[in-house]
């Protein structure tokens, strides 16, 4: 470890000069390989403090002719691909999929280390440009194949966050929130959209803008992350970050509904409940195993913690000043899902995703950059029990990251399709896959009784060329 302490010693002055040779040194520095910390209670290890963390993301490679893992009893299809950049998904009324595509954020980078960490994780990216844009896909006929792509908008700035209510779509991009117009069976939008509000996009370190819907589509809710990892850019910057907006879908009147949330990277609605949930992108830099990303419930007018503390009441003791008040009121999330897995994707599953997932959620894990081993790289099942989450957590898709250590893909959102399908848009191979149960498992996967009625027989068919899949 002298060599390594040697490593990041030598890191802030020739940053720019070493970039690609101290990013492999300090990569075979690795961190410790340890349990990673996951669950209701996870008993959290001490902070470990350097001058850099661990740098280390996967190389990313074809998938060739491999295709994620899951469960047995389920099959899985790339059901559109050369896509730029897909990152959350919408099922609309009729059964058609909306993605929103792009990648935003502005934020200068202030330090070697911020280069250095730059120059890391764009080598773990894809290397097409930003889409900035919607795309729709159709199932004409219900078989599965979304034969059917177009551009329902484009010239978007990052889109992120999408919801439906009302003949509305709600797009949030990375400085505001949008709402179209639509009318079932539409292929493309009618015209520009109109902005409900303007979201805070002064810097956009954390630029994603989750979103999600009330069920009866009065209110809106905007996920809006921090403008830094644990404020090194002052306090003054992350006004109306980290936070959590309820924004009324008519009149764009926002209100703060919950703080303290480091980057609440995706949002939800507990079907029937009427209770928000989020998974958050926690802080960096005090170890391998530091700090969890969770799943949490968000209560109105909740505070979770950051900057001041992690995980409940565990101080991070890098914020100045210190607020032992804030400490004190800080809330300890639901579920811990691993520390650095960056998690992007939530959706609450349905009865005819088969038994063993029919209550809980679907996360998308996109991986680790400052971890060694990688951890993430798939899509997990958290079960719940009485509306909470309950037990271990599932793994439904996995080899992203393959064993010869390259990633195929990155998963970031996940959509359920009431019809029983889980959708997984991944943005480093740029394609959407399509996780269903396999045919002849009525005993473990109930039929819904609206999969073969929900979609017209006469839906028209949509322009472009169809998908894989």
């Amino acid at each position: 470890m002298k060599r390594c302490d040697s490593l990041r010693s030598k890191a802030a002055p020739l940053a720019r000069a070493l970039v690609p040779a101290l990013a492999l040194a300090l990569a075979a520095c690795g961190g410790t390989p340890a349990e990673t910390y996951v669950g209701t209670a996870p008993d959290l290890p001490k902070p470990q403090r350097g001058l850099l963390p661990v740098l280390k993301v996967s190389t990313p490679t074809e998938w060739g002719d491999r295709r994620p893992q899951v469960p047995e009893g389920y099959t899985i299809e790339a059901i559109a691909d050369n896509l730029l950049i897909p990152r959350q998904m919408l099922v609309l009324p009729n059964g058609d999929i909306l993605i929103a595509e792009g990648r935003g954020g502005r934020a200068p980078k202030l330090t070697p280390k911020d280069v250095i960490a730059g120059v890391i994780k764009a080598r773990g990216n894809t290397q097409v440009e930003s889409g900035d844009r919607l795309t729709l896909l159709r199932d004409g006929d219900g078989d599965g194949t979304y034969e059917g792509r177009s551009v329902f908008a484009d010239n978007l700035d990052a889109p992120y966050g999408l919801a439906y209510a009302d003949g509305a779509i709600y797009v949030a991009t990375q400085d505001a929130l949008l709402r179209f117009t639509y009318a079932e069976g539409a292929v493309n939008a009618s015209g520009p959209p109109e902005q409900v509000t303007w979201l805070p996009a002064a810097i956009n370190h954390h630029w994603t803008k989750a979103l999600t819907i009330s069920a009866d589509g009065r209110y809106l809710y905007v996920g809006i992350g921090s403008d830094s990892n644990i404020t090194e850019r002052g306090l003054a910057v992350e006004e109306n970050r980290a936070q959590v907006w309820q924004v009324d879908a008519q009149t764009g009147f926002h209100r703060v509904f919950a703080t303290g949330l480091r980057n609440p990277t995706a949002l939800a609605m507990h079907p029937g409940m009427d209770q928000l949930w989020a998974v958050v992108n926690e802080r960096d830099e005090i170890g391998p195993e530091l700090v969890p990303d969770y799943l949490t419930s968000v209560r109105p007018g909740g505070f979770y913690g950051w900057p001041y503390s992690y995980w409940g009441q565990n101080i991070d003791d890098r914020v100045r000043p210190q607020k032992p008040e804030k400490v004190a009121a800080a809330i300890t999330p639901d579920y811990a899902l691993g520390s650095h897995v960056a998690a992007l994707g939530l959706a609450f599953s349905t009865p005819a995703m088969g038994a063993q997932f029919a209550d809980g959620v679907f996360v998308g894990q996109h991986g680790s950059w400052n971890r060694d081993p990688p951890v993430g790289y798939k899509v997990s099942f958290v079960p719940f029990r009485d509306g909470r989450p309950s037990g271990e957590a599932i793994d439904s898709a996995t080899g992203f990251l393959g064993e010869d250590g390259k990633a195929r893909g990155r998963p970031v959102g996940v959509t359920v399709d009431p019809r029983g399908a889980l959708l997984v848009a991944d943005d480093l191979s740029n394609t959407i896959w399509r996780i269903t149960p396999a045919r002849g498992t009525a005993s473990t996967v109930p039929t819904p009784a609206a999969a073969s009625a929900d979609r017209p027989p006469d839906a028209p068919a949509t322009a472009g060329a169809p998908p894989a899949g």
